[in-house]
């Protein structure tokens, strides 16, 4: 088979290296030059649950252009207040909000969009507002869509579970496939929630570079996925760099989407990675994922099994860099996908800052500044160990936590399965139920590849007969029973 080059990520998450809401009292943005809005139109949109909820506000400048902006608006019931919000500086005092623009939405041309978000809560009710203002001026052309699923409008019984764990709203699931069963997720505290509401673990695999492997990701090989490994989850890996996205906007991206399409079809979750490693700085690649991930969502947003991965592996720089760079990204994906999770990656090759000397500190104090959104993890088993697995049990208290690729190998991609060091590993997440992507689902001539090289020209996928070492412990801790509770 032809040599591919071996992704230098692992030689960099090396072994043993070292936004919140702004509530009244807040300081403002200034206004110097904000200037007023002639003419605006706002969608509020939400999706309830018993006690809370979660809006989205697409505000349109249908007047003259404005350099910052300020929306205005009441909420109807006096129980209804902001927690957390995205893309803006929220403030309520009362009923009455207001969100005002951050450094990189603040500019509105005419008939220029821009979506920000929040979470909330609710007491007796939760009506939209019926009234905005862009500037101060009224936005006469104003719509609201109603929330999702109407609130009650009487407390609830003594037995309905609390908030934390909402109540089906759903339908008992007519299939039987991971995605059927569980359908739009959210996060809901520390946990990835399915459509009932109820915390559940992701178990699949990771592709390997589509440049290079794209001959291993055909029906045969997804059938076996889905069927013989019985996996949740496909995590799509679409290098930026190293010969991928950046030669081929329009092809990489048409290849995403038909293999988002072939996961959708076998009902497994279908991850969107956009697989940023050299240069470690994310914000290099800015552009490249608004442009991505605006197609990706547009073409995806009818789709309840599709997770979005903005950047892979930050490396080099500050945990503010990466967070500025998510809350850049993130609205993208919102405008055209708003109840999708988003991952966001972590500092150190998303090792939560240890291979870099830090810990989940950083992001506890200084989270980013949107909702339903995930922090990402990745370790090699051979490598990554009792100080990488005592600060995964640490954050995972704290904030909800996604392991986006793992090795049972060495950093390097190679070398013998630790089998002692995976199966703590893997113990540990099903404990924490940390959903998981193994790496890799391919033939690479490398230890953590799931296939014997030439596996992918033969086309036998399913069984163990050309299954590797770590191939074969995989499939098997993946075949385990999920535990997708309903109730």
């Amino acid at each position: 088979m032809t040599t591919i080059p071996r992704p230098s990520r692992r030689s960099l998450l090396a072994a043993g290296a070292v936004g919140t809401l702004a509530l009244a009292g807040a300081a403002l943005l200034p206004s110097t030059n904000a200037m007023a809005a002639t003419g605006c139109a706002v969608t509020y949109t939400t999706n309830d649950w018993q006690g809370g909820f979660t809006a989205n506000i697409t505000i349109k400048n249908l007047g003259d252009p404005v350099n910052q902006w300020t929306l205005g608006f009441t909420f109807p019931n006096s129980g209804q207040r902001v927690t957390q919000g995205w893309s803006a500086t929220f403030q309520q005092s009362g009923s009455a909000v207001t969100a005002k623009s951050l450094d990189y939405n603040g500019a509105l041309a005419t008939g220029a969009s821009t979506t920000v978000g929040f979470n909330g809560t609710w007491t007796t009710a939760n009506p939209a507002p019926t009234a905005f203002t862009l500037n101060g001026t009224t936005c006469t052309g104003s719509t609201t869509t109603p929330p999702s699923t109407p609130p009650p409008t009487t407390a609830p019984p003594p037995s309905t579970p609390p908030p934390t764990t909402p109540p089906p709203t759903t339908p008992p699931p007519t299939g039987t496939t991971p995605a059927a069963i569980n359908g739009q997720l959210r996060v809901c505290g520390v946990n990835l929630c399915n459509q009932y509401g109820r915390p559940i673990q992701l178990r699949g695999m990771s592709t390997h570079g589509l440049q290079w492997f794209a001959n291993c990701y055909n029906d045969a090989s997804l059938d076996a996925l889905a069927n013989d490994w019985q996996a949740d989850l496909l995590r799509i890996s679409m290098y930026v760099q190293e010969q991928g996205y950046e030669t081929n906007p329009t092809g990489f991206t048409n290849q995403v989407n038909n293999l988002v399409d072939k996961a959708t079809a076998r009902g497994m979750y279908a991850l969107i990675d956009f697989h940023t490693l050299t240069p470690g700085d994310p914000t290099y690649n800015l552009e490249r994922a608004k442009t991505f991930f605006a197609a990706v969502s547009a073409r995806n947003a009818g789709k309840k099994n599709v997770i979005y991965e903005i950047t892979n592996e930050p490396n080099g720089v500050s945990w503010t860099t990466i967070k500025n760079y998510a809350e850049q990204v993130i609205p993208v994906i919102r405008a055209n996908h708003p109840d999708a999770v988003v991952l966001v990656g972590t500092r150190g090759w998303s090792s939560l800052g240890v291979s870099e000397g830090g810990n989940s500190d950083e992001i506890v104090n200084n989270p980013v500044r949107a909702s339903n959104i995930m922090y990402t993890f990745h370790f090699y088993a051979a490598s990554h160990k009792d100080n990488y697995r005592n600060e995964v049990q640490r954050a995972a208290s704290r904030i909800p936590l996604f392991v986006t690729e793992f090795g049972t190998v060495t950093y390097t991609g190679d070398g013998a399965v630790d089998t002692a060091s995976s199966n703590a590993w893997l113990d540990l997440l099903d404990r924490l139920k940390i959903s998981y992507a193994n790496w890799t689902y391919s033939d690479a001539n490398e230890g953590s590849a799931a296939f014997r090289p030439g596996t992918c020209a033969g086309g036998q996928y399913a069984g163990t007969a050309n299954l590797t070492t770590s191939g074969n412990y995989m499939r098997s801790r993946i075949r385990t029973p999920d535990n997708f509770p309903t109730s």
